[in-house]
């Protein structure tokens, strides 16, 4: 049992979940690693020197890293040694003497990227979502594609755009072309939107030419935070045939300032709807390394709850997404980032972005104010919180990815 700090029992940050993040302080503006506990923030650092641990243990050493980098390339073992390590700090009240220093209120620290992002896959993952974005952009077709129950169908993103929750979105550029329009035009996107995601973190690197299976994703999958894939729809409706999402997305996409280590969501895992048909043996694996998150998420709008989307109601496994990522040999590399898609439920009030939730503009969302929106305007901002449960009725926060949208800026 669990003996200190003293936080109430259904605390989303107690010591169940202790997941990582990356801060600054005011008398030390270097980033440092560190773990939340309730609403503190413990310096890995201060605690590895003030535990003698510095001085040849290899997780401890990546520990004293501004980044989670070098711990993501070492592997699963050194994860579980790390985990095992913070957990035991907060299990013994003999250490509480002793880690009480190296705690940092929040209030007092910035919160930055935790790691340097090495690649980035978007998936779409979300039967509900696929099937209403099908049903928008090709009413006259069927809704999912032919391959989409048969693969993660994905793209892939730009990963120097990912940035930390709280960071402002300037409005995104581009070309646009109206249906009833002869020619496209160039402007600002009249269509901003958002995508309410999961994002997972991956480690142990992988060579060229090698995959990775289903059954030994987990091997490789560090930990879940929150996403939000801002979209221009506009300029990827014009854009997007043959080859796909391009401008329409790569100008930024938000990620939650708390990673999640999936040991923490293991109370969460919950099975997959059926797949029908039955993917390719590449993608079922003898079914141990299957599973679906039980994670709740909300969406707010300028302070209004729009949606609450179910991550439980997701199509495809994130060890699914995974191996489908590296069947062709693809390498994997420490840091590298791959996001849900769209989370989306069967009802309105689970729609996981404003396309689906205005039906592309055709029924405006109205906000507690009274105002109306169906795409995104300057000023508005989006948070997005995200919940699971967790061992002994606990729970397990996964923090905010909020972003305020900025006018887009001049050319020239």
């Amino acid at each position: 049992m669990i003996a200190w700090p003293d936080l109430p029992a259904d605390h989303p940050f107690g010591p169940k979940n202790l997941p990582y993040g990356a801060f600054l302080t005011e008398d030390a503006p270097s980033a440092r690693l560190g773990v939340r506990i309730g609403d503190q923030v413990l310096d890995l650092a201060g605690a590895v020197r003030a535990q003698g641990l510095d001085d040849g243990t290899v997780w401890a050493a990546a520990l004293l890293e501004p980044t989670l980098n070098r711990l993501l390339e070492l592997g699963h073992t050194a994860w579980a040694g790390a985990r095992s390590w913070v957990t035991g700090l907060f299990a013994d009240p003999a250490q509480a003497d002793a880690v009480r220093p190296h705690l940092i209120d929040l209030d007092r620290v910035e919160l930055v990227l935790p790691f340097r992002p090495a690649d980035y896959v978007d998936f779409y993952a979300s039967e509900h979502h696929a099937t209403n974005v099908g049903s928008i952009f090709r009413p006259d077709q069927a809704a999912l594609t032919p391959n989409w129950k048969h693969l993660p169908i994905g793209y892939h993103g730009r990963s120097s755009t990912l940035v930390v929750s709280g960071t402002d979105i300037v409005r995104p550029q581009g070309q646009r072309k109206p249906k009833d329009a002869d020619a496209p035009t160039f402007g600002p996107s009249q269509r901003l939107d958002i995508e309410a995601e999961l994002g997972f973190l991956v480690g142990g690197p992988t060579a060229v030419g090698s995959r990775v299976s289903v059954d030994d994703a987990a091997q490789h999958l560090f930990g879940a935070m929150l996403f939000n894939d801002w979209s221009a729809r506009d300029i990827q409706a014009w854009e997007y045939v043959p080859l796909g999402p391009f401008l329409g997305k790569s100008f930024a996409s938000s990620v939650g300032a708390w990673v999640v280590p999936m040991d923490a969501l293991a109370a969460a895992r919950t099975e997959l709807p059926a797949q029908d048909p039955q993917p390719l043996e590449y993608l079922r694996g003898d079914g141990s390394g299957l599973f679906g998150l039980d994670i709740q998420m909300e969406v707010r709008l300028n302070g209004t709850v729009v949606a609450r989307p179910p991550y439980a109601e997701m199509y495809w496994s994130p060890a699914q997404m995974l191996a489908h990522m590296t069947v062709n040999g693809a390498a994997l590399s420490a840091a590298d980032v791959f996001a849900s898609g769209t989370v989306s439920g069967d009802d309105k009030d689970k729609r996981g972005s404003f396309l689906e939730l205005s039906w592309s503009g055709q029924e405006p969302i109205v906000l507690e104010d009274g105002s109306e929106r169906s795409f995104l305007e300057d000023g508005d901002t989006v948070t997005i919180t995200g919940w699971a449960p967790g061992p002994d009725g606990s729970r397990i926060g996964l923090g905010e990815v909020t972003g305020t949208i900025l006018p887009a800026t001049p050319l020239g």
